[in-house]
């Protein structure tokens, strides 16, 4: 089911130009929770909620899904909430932006009983991230953006990212040529590697002085992003490599260490930590709920 879009006013383009969010959200995840599994426990059953996540969508704690759903890993909970909420809640407080969109694979229910007004979901998933963000371009070009709109792509496991971080990102990409994307300067020693006697051996150490690690949002108008993904193909992994191989140059914006996606098992465990840990109720204040209330029902936690 496709979610109604709140049509925000089409203001005209401005020197700084018009901007969306889109979330590709089609995936399985299968090196962070395999098929058929249930979510990480410690990443569901012993965090408190985030109390930034529930404010934002007026969400309750929601319970774990049967052992046997075969769940995608943005669904899982983290924090007492499904993953993809807490990055969604991040994207509510932009206020620059037009819309978000969450592009599901055809069929996807989970997010319909989330509904907010902050984003809408459209059924275009396709078999890889590149056909996902392709469809979602089209689709938002079919719900009013302009190919010189701004278009921000995020994982949705990538559940840590702040409204500042986002914010950040637009307002040193809104006047640049090509766009960009929040990146984190590599901080350890990288190594090649080479098979050899008893297992893996180093081959090399390489210069990481100007190294960095792609995260996103990743931030590039619409035609010309559609134009070199068309052109690339499906293979490629980020927006910005597609925009790469036309020749361009991305700007890196420094983004953080906890901008990391949630990827191998322990992730989870690890995002839940951070969330507990800011404690700032983003999630709460976007979407609902209350805090400092002590509960005496069984089962439910209390929100403070």
């Amino acid at each position: 089911m496709i979610a109604p879009l709140l049509q925000p006013p089409l203001a005209p383009l401005s020197a700084h130009g018009r901007f969306w969010a889109l979330v590709p959200c089609a995936g399985m995840g299968l090196r962070a929770v395999a098929a058929g599994a249930a979510a990480p426990a410690s990443a569901s059953g012993n965090a408190a909620p985030s109390t930034s996540t529930v404010a934002a969508f007026s969400a309750v704690e929601v319970a774990a899904p049967p052992p046997t759903a075969p769940l995608p890993k943005q669904y899982h909970l983290v924090a007492g909430q499904p993953m993809v909420l807490h990055t969604l809640a991040a994207f509510a407080g932009v206020g620059r932006l037009l819309g978000t969109l969450v592009a599901v694979a055809p069929g996807d229910r989970f997010l319909d009983t989330h509904a907010h007004p902050t984003f809408f979901v459209v059924e275009c998933g396709g078999p890889t991230r590149a056909d996902t963000v392709l469809g979602g371009l089209k689709a938002l070009l079919e719900r009013g953006a302009q190919p010189d709109d701004w278009v921000l792509v995020h994982d949705a496991a990538r559940c840590l990212v702040t409204s500042e971080q986002i914010d950040s990102l637009i307002d040193q990409c809104a006047g640049d040529s090509v766009g960009g994307l929040l990146a984190h300067k590599l901080a350890d020693t990288l190594k090649t590697s080479i098979d050899g006697p008893g297992g893996v051996r180093v081959a090399s150490t390489v210069d990481r002085s100007d190294k960095w690690l792609a995260q996103t949002p990743q931030m590039f108008r619409i035609g010309p992003l559609m134009d070199a993904i068309d052109k690339v193909g499906s293979n490629v992994t980020d927006e910005a490599s597609a925009m790469e191989a036309m020749g361009l140059h991305p700007r890196l914006v420094p983004g953080g260490a906890q901008n990391f996606k949630v990827t191998y098992p322990d992730d989870f465990a690890l995002a839940a930590a951070v969330l507990a840990a800011r404690a700032h109720g983003t999630t709460l204040e976007r979407f609902g709920g209350d805090r400092g209330q002590v509960t005496t029902a069984p089962g439910k936690k209390n929100l403070f």
